[in-house]
């Protein structure tokens, strides 16, 4: 549900730029399709460590030129991965011996990601037919377990995080209206827990999402 709620804002955002552009002669649009990498940094808090499976997906996006030098972008993405959290616990075998031993368990919660953002994007001085732009946002990332009996934990339910959005990249024109796009982006967000307090952290990571696609300019 909240996946679909994201989705149908980010789509309500590209109509309201889109009658709005309709408006402006002058106006400049860009939609694009870009397949992407989402690559998400180790964490550790409240004594747990938390990784995550990089993983692959795509982006769509539609941006609302207001000048040379100012857009607005809006951004829809899927991608899947699994978080896993470990955890250590000391064990003290009976008798004389040796110290404690410590063992490690983990609990793993496959997911897709819906990603939905929106940020203001700053285009800088071309070079030929290279538009090079820098971009900074907010959106959100609702993670949706897949329930895979291999990496579920019962009782894991949906769960949506605030993320700051921040990146660049350069678009190349081939013609006047399709252009290559490699574009990468930041997100910094607390690690979603799923809603169960043995998997909760309250630390913050930070993604990697490099990306290239095609852009149409109308």
């Amino acid at each position: 549900m909240k996946s679909r709620l994201l989705a149908a804002v980010v789509f309500g955002m590209v109509l309201l730029f889109t009658s709005t552009a309709r408006a402006d002669e002058g106006s400049k649009q860009e939609a694009s399709v870009q397949g992407t990498g989402f690559f998400t940094k180790d964490s550790t808090g409240r004594g747990l460590r938390q990784t995550s499976t990089n993983g692959g997906g795509f982006l769509l996006s539609y941006r609302y030129h207001f000048n040379r030098w100012l857009a607005a972008d809006v951004s829809y993405g899927r991608v899947r991965n699994t978080e896993r959290t470990l955890t250590s616990t000391p064990s003290t075998p009976g008798g004389f011996g040796p110290g404690p031993i410590v063992i490690t368990s983990t609990q793993s919660v496959q997911a897709n990601i819906h990603e939905a953002t929106a940020a203001g994007v700053v285009t800088v001085p071309s070079f030929g037919r290279l538009r090079p732009y820098v971009l900074a946002g907010t959106g959100a990332l609702a993670f949706v377990p897949t329930q895979n009996g291999g990496a579920f934990v019962p009782g894991a339910g949906n769960q949506s995080k605030a993320v700051f959005e921040y990146g660049g990249g350069a678009n190349y024109n081939f013609t006047r209206h399709f252009a290559f796009r490699l574009e990468y982006r930041g997100f910094v967000y607390k690690r979603p827990d799923f809603g169960l307090v043995t998997l909760r952290t309250d630390a913050t990571t930070h993604t990697a999402q490099p990306s290239a696609g095609i852009v149409f300019e109308f």
